[in-house]
């Protein structure tokens, strides 16, 4: 009976075997032709804030080309005021954009803490949130006293020089019980109040001290209650608070009830809901200065929770002024005018200078409440139509894809990462030879005369940078004086970190799909 069987040829059979072959490569090259290497993304942002840091550098400092700096800070008012992050390419200490900095990081982490342990960078990111809330501690000198500002911009701005070599003004400006800044107490209270939660196991003597201080900063910027940009002059030309106090009041009352879970706080943010703006507004944008997408979207998760129907009630607007965030940026609102702008690449575009920061901002609260819907067995509701979580987190993939180079111009808006990206950063520090390799000083000027009209690329790569970006027709041009696209913030990065960590399991998970399948 065997003789009867037909035998296949050997040739046919070796046939079979390379067609599957090459069927597997294709199934595999093109499932991964548009695959990002999300671990490596990680672990460059989490390097760009090592070449942000004000102060006497650590001995494991990271990025080499970087030395001590601003070390006379506070000096002139009696204070320390050593220490911080520069916000962006210049050198002033910014409170506010530093203190959402710090927020966002620590909110990646305790969203996505297993995800960036797992990628090997959660000590990166513990030390860059510490980083921020050490110096939030020396500036918070008295209950009702915090240090808004080092330096200033108008003179900063006059001079092209390395952070090592500074010599511009470092006068320190604060708030006060005369002096108030509301805005800048509540975004460090949020601050200090999610590090805390931060640091909770890992160093409890740490997140007690930062709690405490977020308790009095929250009590301080409610009780003399004004805009930090009416007290601190010097700031309303670079961060003005165009949308008030109110936002960031409610901001930290909200990270101080996680922290806490103290009932006062809650009822703060459902008693002040409606004259604060919290259900009020609706929101297409989250940023530095306009907070209330982030407390929608917090307070929306605080549902479950909700034990009396009179909160139920308010956190369910709440979270319909979420759901507007959310769905704006898929383009799921009946208007077009209640969507965000895209440009023919798909990118979320809100305005002309640095919208990457809009960007960045939105991949995260998508990815964040795309679990929220996992874990709650829900959809997000839209006027078009209801939408899952992954289709959710596949919008914010495709855009942290587009920054990494899934773009017309095939360009890496994260400095440092893939085979292009911007060379010609606009930034002091980078774009003068390191001062380890060359101490010889540069003054003012010398540093716009000699380094900064340069058409070469930058000495240092200030890698893990997310610049400005491309305009609204995904054009970009790589000029170091073409700040609106070519400056980098540290408030841009920051909600990356943890969005990283997320796709990358997300990536794991699908490759061992695809594994199995075979």
């Amino acid at each position: 009976m065997a003789h009867n069987h037909q035998q296949i040829p050997r040739f046919a059979r070796h046939c079979c075997l390379i067609l599957f072959f090459f069927f597997s490569v294709f199934v595999i090259s093109s499932a991964t032709a548009q695959a990002f290497d999300y671990a490596d993304a990680l672990t460059k942002s989490l390097l760009y804030f090592e070449s942000q840091r004000s102060g006497r550098l650590p001995y494991n400092q990271r990025v080499s080309w970087r030395d001590h700096s601003g070390l006379t800070d506070g000096l002139e008012q009696g204070v320390d005021l050593v220490g911080g992050y520069y916000d962006a390419g210049d050198h002033v200490k910014f409170g506010l954009p530093m203190a959402f900095t710090v927020t966002m990081l620590s909110w990646g982490v305790i969203e996505f803490r297993d995800q960036i342990a797992n990628a090997g960078e959660l000590e990166h990111a513990l030390e860059a949130i510490k980083w921020g809330t050490d110096y939030f501690i020396k500036a918070h000198t008295n209950p009702n006293v915090l240090w808004a500002e080092v330096g200033d911009g108008d003179t900063d701005h006059y001079c092209w020089q390395r952070p090592e070599d500074m010599t511009t003004s470092r006068r320190a400006y604060k708030i006060d019980e005369n002096n108030p800044g509301s805005d800048l107490a509540g975004e460090t209270a949020a601050a200090m109040a999610a590090a805390s939660i931060v640091f909770k196991e890992t160093n409890p003597h740490y997140s007690h001290l930062l709690l405490h201080h977020a308790q009095e900063l929250f009590e301080f910027g409610d009780k003399f209650r004004g805009k930090y940009d009416g007290s601190v002059g010097v700031v309303k030309s670079y961060y003005e608070s165009v949308s008030g106090f109110m936002d960031e009041l409610l901001w930290a009352a909200l990270w101080l009830y996680e922290a806490t879970d103290r009932e006062d706080y809650l009822k703060y943010v459902i008693n002040k809901a409606h004259c604060f703006g919290g259900i009020g507004w609706a929101i297409s944008e989250f940023s530095w200065d306009v907070k209330y997408a982030g407390v929608q979207i917090l307070a929306s998760k605080l549902l479950v929770k909700a034990k009396l129907e009179h909160e139920a009630h308010i956190l369910k607007q709440y979270r319909s002024k979420a759901e507007y965030y959310l769905c704006s940026c898929l383009n799921k609102n009946n208007a077009s005018v209640d969507n965000i702008e895209r440009t023919p690449g798909g990118l979320l575009y809100i305005r002309q200078w640095n919208n990457m920061q809009y960007v960045s901002t939105a991949a995260f609260l998508l990815t964040v409440y795309s679990d929220f819907l996992h874990d709650s067995n829900e959809h997000l509701r839209c006027p078009s139509g209801t939408v899952d979580r992954e289709e959710i987190l596949s919008f914010a993939k495709s855009q942290v894809d587009y920054i990494l180079g899934s773009n017309p111009m095939n360009m890496s808006y994260l400095v440092g990462y893939g085979p292009k990206y911007p060379t010609r950063v606009h930034h002091r520090g980078a774009s003068i030879v390191s001062y380890k390799e060359s101490k010889g000083f540069i003054g003012c000027t010398q540093g716009y005369d000699n380094w900064y009209g340069r058409v070469e690329p930058n000495p240092n790569v200030l890698v893990g940078a997310l610049v400005g970006g491309p305009d609204c027709q995904d054009n970009f041009m790589d000029q170091r004086d073409n700040y609106m696209q070519t400056e980098a913030c540290t408030y841009n990065t920051a909600p990356l970190v943890g969005v990283f960590a997320r796709l990358l399991q997300l990536e794991e998970s699908h490759g061992q799909q695809l594994v199995v399948s075979f």
